[in-house]
C-alpha cells in the first residue's frame, strides 16, 4: 500500500509504503515484532513495517533506490490489481484518492476510507 506526498499539486515528491508482503527475512522481523503471529502482521501498517525491517530516523526521506535500505525489483511482477481509495482515519483531506492497495490482500491493513466514514457520521447525525 502506497501514499503518494507531493509539494505541490500534480507533483510527485515521495511515496510513503504503508504496507507488504513479507518473503524475505521474516525470522528477523520476528525478532524486531516478536508479539505478531502470522507473517502479514509484521508489515501490515507503517509502524508496523518500520519495527519489522528496524528502520529508524536515520533513514527517514532517505533515497530509497541505494543501499543501505533500498528496495529493488529481482523478481518478476506478479499482476496484481490496484484499487483507489482515500486514507484511512483522517478528517482532513477525506477526498484525496490517495491510498493505492491489492484488494482482499491479507496485508493490507483492514479499515473505512475516511470519504466514507465521514459521510456514515452525517448520515447518522442527520438521523
Amino acid at each position: 500500500l502506497l501514499n503518494v506526498v507531493t509539494e505541490r499539486e500534480g507533483v510527485g515528491a515521495a511515496v510513503l509504503i504503508r504496507a507488504l508482503e513479507p518473503t524475505r527475512g521474516i525470522e528477523a522481523m520476528y525478532r524486531n515484532r516478536p508479539l505478531a503471529r502470522r507473517d502479514c502482521d509484521l508489515t501490515s501498517g507503517p509502524g508496523k513495517l518500520t519495527q519489522a525491517l528496524g528502520i529508524d530516523k536515520a533513514q527517514h526521506r532517505a533515497d530509497l533506490t541505494r543501499p543501505p535500505l533500498y528496495f529493488a525489483d529481482d523478481e518478476p511482477e506478479k499482476d496484481w490489481p490496484v484499487a483507489v481509495s482515500t486514507r484511512i482515519g483522517l478528517t482532513r483531506g477525506v477526498e484525496l484518492p490517495y491510498r493505492f492497495f491489492v484488494p482482499g490482500h491479507p496485508c493490507v491493513s483492514p479499515g473505512v476510507p475516511s470519504d466514507i466514514a465521514v459521510a456514515r457520521r452525517k448520515r447518522k447525525q442527520r438521523g
